[in-house]
Order: C-alpha cells, then structure tokens, then sequence
C-alpha cells in the first residue's frame, strides 16, 4: 500500500508538473460559453491557435480520454490516477481539450456492447477527435416515450436501408456521424423492436433543417433519413438488442446534462457586474444566494465522483443517473438566475448591450435542461419509483 500510496505521489507531481509546462495560459481561463469549446470532427475548427496546441498535446499524450484504454487511443489511466488528473486540471484552471457526444455517450456505450473491429476503429477516432457525432434519438411522435419511435431499418441483405425522421438533433448540421436507435422489427413490442446504428451523415438520403429557439439561436436540427444505406457492420450490438444499449447511453447523458457550463465563475462575474475587483459583495441577500448555490454544486460535484468511483468497480449508475439529470438541470438554470440578479435590470437587456443580450439568451436557454434527456417529470418519476421506492399510487 505504501508503494501504491508513493507512485500516486510521483504521479501526481509528473502531472502537475506536466499541465505546468504544456497548458496555455488562455487555455487556463474558465470557458464563458459552450462556443468556446472544442469538439472535433472531420473538419476541425478551432477559436485559437492555443486551442489547438492544447487540444493536440492533450491528445498525443491520450488524455483527451484519460481512463480509456490506450489500444483505443485513451491515456489507459486506472481510477485513482484519471482523479489526480482531474483535481490537478481543476487547480489551475485547465480547459477540457476536448468536449464531444463521442466521449461522454457513445463511447462509454462501445466499449461496452461495441464490437473489437468497431471498439478500434471508432473509439480511438472519437479520442483523437477526429469525428464530430451527434444523437439519433428523439423523433416528432417519440420524445419522452421514446420506444415509440418509428424510423424504420428494412433489412436488405447485406445493408439496412433507414427512413424516417429525428428531432432535436444537437449539431446534425455539423456532425460527420450519428448513433441512432431505428425500428428493425415493427411487428415486436415496442421496446424489443429496435436497434442501435451507426450512419454516415454524408450518407446519400441524409438531410438536416435547423430549429430556431427563444434564445435565438439553437444547436438542434431535425433530421431526415430517405431511403439510407447503411452497413450492417455498423449495427451496434444485437439486431433487435438497441433498447439495452439505449438505456445504458441515456445514464451518461442525464449525467452529463447541465454540467457543461459549471466553469463560468459566478462569484467573480458578480464583483465584475458591481465594479468590484474583490468581495464582499454588497448585497447580503445576494451573496448568500451565491453562497448556498456553490455549495450544492460542491455536492453534487462530490457525488458524481462517487458514482464514477463506484462505476470502475462495476456499479453502474443506473436509476441515479435521472437524479444526477435532475438535480444538474437546476443547479444550471439557478447559475443563470443569480447571473441575471448579478446584473439587474441591465442584464436583461437583448440589444447591443452585454453583447447583444448573450447573458439573457443564455439563460433561456437553460430551460432546456429540463427537457433534452428526458423531461424533468420523467426524471422524477423514475426517482421515487426506482431510487425511493415510492408506490404506484
């Protein structure tokens, strides 16, 4: 245990040591807003030159994914040693190098039910960041019941041919591929009809229409599916096996859900909005409100490292990821809440001013939180029926 206790040690100090010399100093500045983010894709666009230096150190030394396994392009770090990391990061402000669907749902969902062939060839593209994919799931007559879904795969052989449409679909207009959950049997039930695919978005049938929301502007598109051939090397899984594979995604992304933009600094952001350059603030009702709200984020921060503790050995998080949807969806949409109160009246202005309204549209947009993944009242249900075992009725 004492060598154990000593490696972590040294490992610890390379690590600290290694941020030190290889993150940007502008790479080190919480992000402001999801565009300043990286994603990846066949086309990468980068916001700096930093970005990208940063982006390809982290990836060459394989900790774009750190616990990932190296074979897949991973760091092949063990839970003890992906937690320094992240703590020795979070000191000095370090920016993911890389934020993707890839990582926080797709993969995880590979390395589980993927195949050898699909495991190298996708998992280490998605931790290089070398593909851009976005989610297949919702539909217009399947959003929270989502085993309604009626995008069909008629098998042809040797391929599926895929029609139908999708909703919501963050990013389809600039994704290079798409994890989608398509009707395989029609004449099952309606849980055990559907399977998992993997689709070129350049596919010929393939299209994609925006969808413009209250903040004005929106990542979600609809998208259409006519007539598309697709491999059946790219079916994930079983035919007939996609609602297994769909539960296990949809964990790390409640999870993941309302987590994104927690590195805008709100107490610093609210001596900035009263002409302050350090505390206290002025307002004792205020400051209390920040007060109380950074530390549930304290706690929830510590409960998902828990999770992801109990993951390593196992233990999936299963119902508790609909708590972890919840409980993230409105700590985001207090953040902005208290942003706005930060800011007063000015805040709310959606003109020229706090460019061009960003903070209120920002804002808006957290209402969403309580919708994509599943809605708040279904998150809800699955807690008091699977968590606390409340009664039917």
């Amino acid at each position: 245990m004492q060598t154990q206790t000593k490696s972590l040690e040294t490992f610890r100090k390379e690590t600290r040591q290694w941020l030190e010399d290889h993150c940007p100093q502008s790479m080190r500045i919480p992000v402001s807003s999801f565009e300043e983010t990286f994603m990846g894709g066949r086309n990468p666009e980068f916001t700096s030159e930093d970005q990208r230096i940063w982006f390809e150190r982290m990836r060459d030394r394989g900790w774009t994914a750190p616990d990932w396994p190296q074979v897949y392009g991973g760091g092949g770090l063990n839970q003890q040693e992906y937690r320094v990391l992240k703590e020795e990061m979070s000191l000095i402000n370090c920016r993911a190098p890389l934020w993707s669907f890839g990582l926080m749902m797709l993969g995880p969902a590979l390395l589980q039910f993927g195949t050898e062939k699909q495991k190298k060839k996708y998992l280490t593209e998605i931790a290089r960041g070398e593909v851009w994919w976005c989610q297949g799931y919702s539909e217009p007559g399947a959003g929270s019941d989502l085993a309604n879904l009626q995008t069909r795969a008629v098998d042809k052989g040797d391929h599926y041919e895929v029609t139908g449409q999708k909703v919501w679909t963050s990013y389809a207009d600039k994704a290079d591929m798409i994890f989608c959950l398509v009707r395989t049997d029609p004449n099952a039930s309606k849980h055990t009809g559907i399977s998992f695919l993997l689709i070129d978005m350049t596919s010929k049938g393939v299209s994609t229409q925006p969808i413009k929301l209250i903040s004005g502007k929106s990542p979600f598109c609809e998208t259409f599916f006519d007539r598309v051939r697709v491999s059946k090397e790219n079916i994930v899984g079983a035919e007939n096996y996609g609602w297994t594979i769909a539960k296990y995604l949809l964990t790390h992304e409640r999870s993941g859900i309302g987590v994104v933009a927690k590195s805008i600094p709100l107490y610093e952001k609210a001596l900035a909005f009263n002409g302050l350059k350090k505390g206290p603030l002025p307002d004792p009702v205020l400051r209390a409100e920040i007060a109380r709200w950074s530390i549930d984020e304290e706690a929830m921060k510590l409960t998902l490292e828990r999770s992801y503790d109990e993951s390593k050995e196992g233990k999936e998080p299963g119902a508790k990821s609909s708590f972890f949807k919840y409980y993230s969806s409105e700590l985001n949409k207090r953040k902005y809440e208290l942003l706005l109160s930060c800011g007063g009246h000015d805040a709310l202005v959606w003109g020229n001013r706090y460019e061009e309204g960003k903070l209120a549209r920002d804002m808006c947009r957290t209402k969403g939180n309580s919708i994509e993944g599943g809605t708040s009242e279904i998150q809800l249900n699955i807690i008091s029926k699977h968590i606390l075992r409340l009664p039917n009725k």
